[in-house]
């Protein structure tokens, strides 16, 4: 009897671990699924009206050491659907990067905008566009803002996973969105220049802020 009993329970044993391995996999593949859809309204970004507000800093992170700008949207498009963000994804015009801090100074603001886009810093020829898509749309009640964005930031051609807090507002046929201020690790996306002067030290963070708003394709 015992050696009947011995196989029939590790049959059973190894059957239980089947099926409770079975029942995991879907979770652990959930865990890495785009959250976002296509489904729903498409709106299509206002480039006039829509931005990406940038601040830099030299030595220390102040607003004494810092140059400050915008760059401009060249396209993109949001997903709304009952009233409520599904996705969306903005392509910002690295050739408008201007700085907006020295635009009384109009050769110093040529000389760092034409730095800026070099091969020092953003390499604008080789690398266009950069872009932010989103992969996940959380609601939260959390500080001064209702929604947090998961998405894809890419700089250079090198893609990173950024969280941004967010405002989003749906109204009727308008949406708008403005992130919080994020810093991002500029040398992560490529861009590692730095001064050869002993006082030209230039930090790591940027500062990155997303403004968008779009309007209902009809």
């Amino acid at each position: 009897m015992r050696k009947i009993l011995l196989p029939l329970m590790i049959s059973l044993t190894v059957g239980g671990l089947a099926v409770s391995c079975g029942k995991e996999k879907p979770l652990n593949s959930e865990s890495n699924e785009v959250i976002t859809t296509k489904d729903g309204a498409k709106f299509v970004l206002d480039t006039l009206n829509s931005r990406v507000e940038w601040k830099g800093y030299k030595i220390f992170k102040s607003e004494s050491t810092s140059h400050f700008g915008n760059i401009k949207f060249e396209s993109g498009d949001v997903t709304i659907k009952d009233g409520k963000l599904e996705s969306g994804k903005f392509v910002a015009d690295m050739s408008s990067l201007s700085s907006e801090d020295l635009k009384d100074k109009k050769e110093d603001q040529q000389k760092l905008n034409g730095h800026l886009k070099s091969a020092d810093f953003f390499e604008v020829e080789k690398f266009p566009t950069s872009s932010y898509e989103i992969t996940k749309v959380t609601p939260t009640a959390e500080g001064d803002y209702n929604t947090l964005l998961d998405g894809n930031l890419v700089i250079k051609g090198i893609s990173k996973p950024v969280q941004f807090k967010a405002n989003v507002s749906v109204n009727g046929n308008e949406v708008s969105i403005a992130t919080e201020p994020k810093d991002i690790m500029r040398e992560e996306f490529g861009v590692k220049f730095q001064s050869p002067a002993a006082n030209g030290v230039i930090k790591n963070e940027v500062t990155l802020q997303i403004r968008v708003k779009g309007m209902e394709q009809k």
